[in-house]
């Protein structure tokens, strides 16, 4: 069945949505396209109209009277059928791209990071937007890109056309993409324009190291209290989260301020702001932190811990920001740390260690005493793995103590202490007060100089056991770094339990993963000898669940080398990195190349991945 001219007249029940598709007609291109039977058609279209009406009252006791209604698309959804193909559940995007197929139109997932938020509000009003559930969102070949929920939409078309004076493009998408997307973008655009209204024009941009003056105009100090301010924050901190956002990059430019989030390891920017309105805004995240917002000249550091609501009513959550501000040549660039008690606090199992090396680095944080060390570059998960040992072994028996430059994440069952260089209080200086608390475990946030490493040392001889982290590349190369830092190398070999290196990767998406192979040359990349054989590896080829890229999450990649008699005779020698690395690998070490192989291989990751965290190590 073709689908109807819009405004053709049907003897259907009408939708409550101009321009979209009743229900019955939907079930009939549903069926023309072999994804519903005629049975399947006739058993829901019924049972309706009563389900749209029980989804509308939820959705408006829900959100309130400004809700929209449902569409025909999330009623037939709702009833959980399975497709007569391959007997997966109808859902709201198998219907669009059902619709999409029926129409000619192209299927456009809404990707939030991605709209432009200067150009909707100025093409659409809110109430036109919501109402048609029409969505701009960009230009493509000298048309400007709406996307609507249905193929009947074809007036919103010729009255944008008209409103802006260029061509429309419709694409069609999901209405549960859509009107989320509207709602953000005008409550943000509002809230901001509601700001800069009440904070005025400042005569002077003192944040500004180029001292741009705007002669004739006036206003008033800005004010981080401001209701319209505080909004703003509320939505860049609750937009974050949802996004699964590791950083909040707020970083002042000569004319505005770029709002960039850190999702996967990769940045995104995802707002531009007015440079007023950053000023508020950064005036309010300072006075969040207890930080002096005075204070323009001089870093500062802060924390807060947030209460927020997960998506799809999945209860709360807490968070704790970490707050960095640091004074840049167009004024303060701030960032925020995100710990999530949901990534940094996980089982060792969720790491991603491979069986072997999981059961090696229980063995060793379930010793009474020695040292265990986690080592790799910033940002590769060692703080994570180290409060997941930590928590594999707390118990009501064990006294366990960290000291922390700063305390990434203020856990109950530990006792944190933080680095302040300020009053004297080193790594060293807490580690030597800290032996006098009796102490089981002790967890150093790094081991960075001589008097931490013989203080950690002999803490892991005197009867405890040390969890810490060392900045080197691999794990057979920590010893060489420790012995540098002034160890003794058998004293090293009688306290040491095991290193353990990582690395993060970003893993395949697994909504638009597909299969194929490595080339010649990626292969030779990668030190491997493939002969006339093919090695089938699995990648992205990206969608709006991974922006495109392919990539959605991470795991960690490890290298897990634990002492035995013949590597402690080796360091007590000393030997060199390479004698150690030979003889660990000859005992199943697994080195980060190999690792990385092994998540390539098993699917999880991609060749670009491989290369990527594994660059500086000789495969």
């Amino acid at each position: 069945m073709p689908l109807p001219e819009h405004g053709a007249p049907t003897d259907r029940q009408p939708s409550p949505w101009p321009g979209a598709l009743d229900l019955a007609t939907l079930l009939d291109v549903l069926e023309n396209q072999g994804v519903l039977s005629h049975g399947q058609a006739v058993e829901v279209r019924p049972a309706g109209e009563r389900r749209r009406r029980v989804l509308d009252r939820q959705r408006q006791l829900d959100q309130g009277d400004d809700c929209v209604p449902c569409s025909a698309a999330e009623v037939l959804a709702s009833f959980a059928v399975s497709a007569l193909d391959d007997g997966a559940l109808v859902t709201e995007l198998r219907i669009a791209q059902t619709l999409a197929k029926a129409s000619g139109l192209r299927l456009q997932r809404i990707d939030s990071l991605k709209l432009d938020a200067k150009l909707i509000t100025a093409s659409v009003s809110r109430a036109y937007a919501r109402r048609n559930c029409a969505l701009p969102l960009g230009h493509e070949g000298g048309k400007l890109l709406v996307a609507v929920d249905s193929p009947l939409s074809s007036d919103v078309a010729d009255t944008l056309a008209a409103r802006i004076g260029q061509p429309v493009q419709l694409v069609l998408g999901l209405r549960s993409e859509i009107i989320p997307a509207i709602d953000d973008t005008f409550h943000f655009r509002a809230t901001l324009r509601s700001a800069a209204a009440d904070l005025g024009e400042p005569l002077t941009d003192i944040g500004n190291l180029e001292q741009l003056v705007k002669l004739g105009q006036s206003g008033r100090e800005v004010e981080g209290d401001d209701k319209h301010v505080v909004h703003a924050v509320d939505f860049l901190l609750r937009y974050a989260l949802d996004q699964g956002a590791s950083d909040i990059h707020l970083e002042p430019k000569r004319e505005q301020a770029l709002v960039r989030l850190r999702i996967d390891g990769v940045l995104h920017t995802v707002q531009q702001l007015p440079k007023l309105v950053f000023a508020a805004i950064s005036s309010r995240i300072k006075t969040m932190a207890r930080l002096d917002i005075a204070d323009k000249r001089r870093p500062q550091d802060g924390r807060v811990k947030l209460s927020h609501h997960k998506p799809q009513g999945q209860g709360e959550r807490e968070v704790e920001l970490r707050i960095s501000t640091m004074p840049t040549a167009f004024g303060e660039k701030i960032v925020l740390r995100i710990f999530d008690p949901e990534v940094l606090l996980q089982d060792l199992p969720g790491l991603g260690l491979f069986p072997r090396d999981l059961e090696h680095v229980q063995k060793m944080i379930h010793r009474p005493h020695g040292l265990v060390l986690v080592c790799g570059p910033t940002g590769s998960g060692k703080t994570t793995t180290l409060y997941s040992c930590l928590r594999a072994i707390a118990s009501p028996s064990l006294n366990i103590a960290t000291i922390e430059d700063p305390i990434e994440m203020v856990m109950e069952a530990f006792n944190q202490t933080a680095v302040q260089p300020k009053v004297g209080l080193t790594f060293a200086g807490a580690l030597r007060t800290l032996l006098r608390q009796d102490p089981d475990v002790i967890m150093v946030g790094e081991i960075r100089d001589a008097e931490t490493a013989h203080n950690a040392i002999q803490a892991a001889m005197t009867g405890h056991l040390v969890l810490s982290t060392v900045h080197t590349n691999d794990a057979p190369s920590t010893i060489a770094r420790l012995v540098d830092l002034g160890v003794q190398p058998y004293l090293l070999a009688a306290s040491l339990l095991g290193v353990v290196a990582q690395r993060l990767v970003r893993t395949v998406c697994l909504q638009c993963r597909e299969e194929t192979v490595l080339t010649k040359e990626q292969a030779l990349a990668l030190g491997l000898e493939l002969g006339g054989e093919q090695f089938p590896v699995w990648q992205g080829a990206g969608c709006t669940v991974c922006r495109e890229t392919g990539l959605k999450g991470r795991t960690g990649v490890y290298e897990v080398m634990a002492m035995s008699e013949k590597l402690r005779r080796l360091i007590s020698e000393p030997a060199d990195s390479g004698r150690i690395t030979r003889q660990a690998i000859e005992e199943g070490m697994v080195t980060l190349r190999e690792a990385a192989l092994k998540k390539m291989a098993l699917g999880l990751t991609t060749f670009d991945e491989v290369l990527r965290v594994t660059a500086e190590i000789d495969g």
